[in-house]
């Protein structure tokens, strides 16, 4: 996982309003229909965007993946921030390289199935 916001290496601080929301909204796509991982997206309007794994025999995307062809499908042309829900203590890179294609620098947080905060990727 490319840099972790965090003070000498602890945990990241605690998020703005705005991103906890984000991972609420993560949290209720992935619990919704049982999936691997549940993620967020926030545009440059404040829209936000929530979406869960798919893996079908045809189609697979991640939730970050989706949730961001789903702003970019709606017209957004940058991201604020985005965060993913999943028990897997990384970004993957496909996701991660979806909100980059939309935003250089917009936070992205990844959290524990309970909420937890386990880290934010800037770069």
């Amino acid at each position: 996982m490319p840099d972790t916001v965090g003070v000498d290496g602890g945990p990241a601080p605690e998020l703005a309003a705005e991103d906890s929301k984000l991972v609420v909204l993560a949290r209720g796509a992935r619990a919704r229909v049982g999936a691997v991982e549940g993620a967020a997206v926030r545009d440059q309007d404040g829209r936000t965007y929530a979406a869960a794994t798919v893996a079908l025999p045809s189609l697979t995307l991640t939730a970050l993946q989706l949730a961001t062809a789903s702003a970019a499908a709606a017209g957004a042309v940058r991201l604020e921030a985005a965060a993913v829900v999943s028990e897997a203590s990384t970004l993957d890179a496909a996701g991660l390289a979806a909100v980059r294609d939309l935003s250089a620098e917009a936070p992205v947080h990844l959290a524990a199935p309970d909420g937890t905060l386990l880290g934010t990727v800037v770069e």
